[in-house]
């Protein structure tokens, strides 16, 4: 076991940032601090947790979590030899931690259950198999069109405003997993509210796990939620052989809590004053969505927002080059355009029904053609009798399938689009595998006999 250090020179303080002398020598200690230990700040009557984030020839910096009020430059720093760690065990389903991993519920005591380490390497790619197993969320958007697949990482860009969060926790509620972990970041507590009661309500807390950072807590401890739930999720799906799926909401906080700490440890910017490893850091956290040849799996699902609807601001940039896809969230619908699932591939057609592949290509091939001719509508041009049937199938697309409302089962969703084409079009005009519409296009309900 190592030996607990202490230091009392603090050197400087900024903001929720200290940086404390370590005398020549102390790094090569056995029980010198290392990157991401944890240390306890004594300060005036106080004492707070904080955690190394650089580590300097003579100097060490630390982020205080519950901000430096009383820490001075007479402070003592003990350093407890260990990095963050989070209880994992049974008896955390059903409970809500806060951003240092302690439960804010009010639930029994944990403090004899087993704790683990966050922020571990990614799985060995050698355990790893090809994600190949649907994952049904009754979202015909998702369903149907960017159909969602286990061990898949994928954000919901959106703007503010729109209901990313409720549409996340009916995901949540809704999709096929064993556990559900949640991590909220910088959530206001109407929100966070918002989400436990929809748990609750819905009947899925007892298989669900919360990590809540608000908007009042410490943007330090916003920066740990991510680690704190993919860590829990590994241990479920690697010893427990869980399906897992993550919900964090949202990573545009968690980068800028990043930002704030590289400004206040004085780190060259890079574009927009976001650090140079943003997408290191993004990619650390992605990168734990895994399904395991011997074990369960981890399905990573985020809420990116876009500032100012900007999908090259950086945060959504970085993401998408890590990503396998992403939902475009915009006017409480799921762009069928700006959305994509890289995975779907490997699901339709094998884990679905065989029409699916045919009935997503033709419907999103009838609605692109409906949007052409709306404009052409909007520019008085004459409209074609083909034009006509075009926009009667875009308006009953967007009704029927794009409103993040609607709520039916893949099947369901597929018989509904072979409904939705012939109130439009004539079989000839679909150019779809004749087989398929012998199959699936509605007959014509047969007419009354004459008495």
């Amino acid at each position: 076991m190592s030996v607990l250090i202490s230091y009392s020179k603090v050197l400087e303080i900024s903001g929720d940032i200290i940086r404390v002398e370590v005398p020549p020598g102390g790094h090569d200690s056995d029980a010198a601090p290392r990157f991401n230990d944890l240390a306890v700040v004594h300060g005036q009557g106080s004492q707070s947790l904080a955690q190394v984030i650089e580590l300097k020839e003579h100097a060490v910096a630390l982020q205080v979590f519950s901000g430096t009020k009383g820490v001075s430059t007479a402070s003592q720093v003990r350093f407890l030899g260990h990095p963050m760690r989070v209880t994992y065990s049974g008896n955390i389903l059903g409970r809500v931690f806060r951003g240092t991993g302690e439960p804010i519920d009010g639930g029994p005591d944990l403090s004899h259950d087993s704790r683990v380490p966050i922020a571990g390497p990614s799985v060995n790619p050698m355990r790893r198999v090809l994600a190949s197993k649907l994952i049904r969320t009754n979202v015909p958007m998702i369903d149907v069109f960017n159909t969602l697949v286990e061990s898949q990482k994928i954000p919901i860009f959106s703007v503010s405003g729109e209901p990313f969060n409720a549409f996340l926790a009916r995901i949540g509620i809704q999709a096929d997993a064993d556990v559900v972990v949640f991590g909220g970041l910088g959530l206001i507590f109407d929100d966070y509210y918002a989400f436990r009661q929809t748990f609750e309500d819905a009947g899925v807390f007892h298989r669900t796990v919360m990590f809540v950072n608000q908007a009042s807590d410490p943007i330090v401890e916003r920066m740990l939620i991510p680690d704190l739930a993919l860590a829990v999720a590994e241990r479920f799906a690697v010893e427990e052989g869980k399906r897992v799926l993550v919900l964090l909401t949202d990573m545009t906080a968690f980068a800028d809590a990043l930002k704030e700490v590289s400004i206040a440890m004085d780190q060259v910017p890079a574009n927009r004053g976001y650090p140079g490893d943003l997408y290191s850091q993004l990619a650390r956290r992605y990168e734990k969505a895994a399904d395991y040849a011997k074990g369960g799996s981890v399905t990573l699902l985020t809420v990116t927002t876009m500032p100012g609807d900007d999908i090259t601001h950086p945060v959504p940039d970085n993401t998408g080059y890590i990503t396998e896809g992403q939902f475009y969230l915009h006017d409480g619908m799921i762009d069928p355009f700006g959305s994509l699932s890289r995975l779907k591939q490997n699901v339709i057609g094998k884990q679905t029904r065989d029409d699916h592949n045919q009935v997503m290509n033709t419907t999103i091939r009838l609605y692109a053609g409906a949007r052409d001719a709306q404009q052409k509508q909007a520019m008085a041009f004459d409209l074609s009798d083909y034009d006509q049937k075009l926009i009667r199938f875009g308006e009953l697309f967007r009704q029927r399938f794009m409103d993040i409302n609607v709520d039916m089962a893949l099947e369901a969703a597929l018989d509904l689009a072979w409904q939705t084409l012939a109130a439009c079009f004539e079989p000839q005009e679909l150019l779809m595998k004749q087989e398929l519409i012998d199959k699936y296009f509605p007959k014509p309900s047969p007419k009354p006999s004459p008495r």
